[in-house]
């Protein structure tokens, strides 16, 4: 759980020693990959919504940001018509599971479950709603190790990354845990600006949907779980 000065094959940017007292996760592009279901649903939604369908590759920065601002953002949509793109995503969702067209990637559930059994606490951190957190960790056999699963409310007045991470951190205080020395494991420059916005560093991995140009902030970039574990155990 201390961060050496040097990692062969690890971009760095704060060399600094570290004892995690908390790790908090994010999950699509971190824990697990959504990317194919996500894109699947938002094609299908923009398409019931009449608007045009980009690329599998355009919708791809769709991953990660608080749905309603990606309706926003890259759709151009109105308040009222991202309200209501929204309520067919969250359809389409409940029609197949939210764990439809996901996987774990390679490695993580082992190393969760080794910091588990290490007794680190961790918690998940995700900007998709908390309904659908849960039982997609449920369903990957993966929620008993986490002290804390928290992600965005239903009415999305709780989805920007900051205050996903504030009420994680709320919660563990709540269980006791020492949240002194938390770091974030995320992918997207959301992430790292959440977690920065409380003062944690944040890693970043290389297989998720972020870009190079994301991981300016982050504390270290880390291209496999073995590195991540380095990072995490030592």
């Amino acid at each position: 759980m201390t961060i050496p000065d040097t990692l062969d094959g690890t971009d760095a940017r704060q060399p600094i020693a570290r004892t995690w007292s908390c790790i908090l996760f994010d999950l699509d592009g971190t824990i697990t990959d959504s990317a194919p279901g996500i894109i699947h649903r938002l094609a299908l939604t923009l398409a019931e919504m009449g608007a045009p369908v980009p690329s599998n590759a355009d919708l791809l920065r769709w991953v990660g940001p608080p749905i309603l601002d990606s309706f926003r953002d890259f759709a151009g949509f109105t308040p009222e018509q991202s309200l209501a793109a929204l309520d067919i995503y969250r359809r389409l969702v409940a029609e197949v599971g939210p764990y439809n067209e996901s996987a774990v990637y390679p490695g993580m559930a082992g190393l969760v479950e080794r910091l588990h059994a290490r007794g680190v606490p961790l918690a998940v951190s995700s900007s998709k709603p908390e309904s659908q957190v849960v039982p997609i960790l449920e369903h990957f056999r993966l929620a008993s190790f986490f002290t804390v699963i928290c992600g965005a409310s239903d009415d999305e007045t709780r989805s920007a990354k900051a205050d996903v991470v504030a009420e994680a951190l709320r919660r563990l205080d709540e269980r006791g845990v020492d949240t002194s020395h938390t770091v974030l494991v995320g992918d997207r420059i959301h992430d790292v600006e959440g977690a920065a916005a409380h003062g944690i560093p944040a890693i970043l991995v290389e297989w998720g949907y972020g870009s190079p140009a994301e991981a300016a902030g982050a504390m270290a970039v880390v291209h496999s779980t073995d590195q991540l574990a380095s990072l995490l155990i030592g």
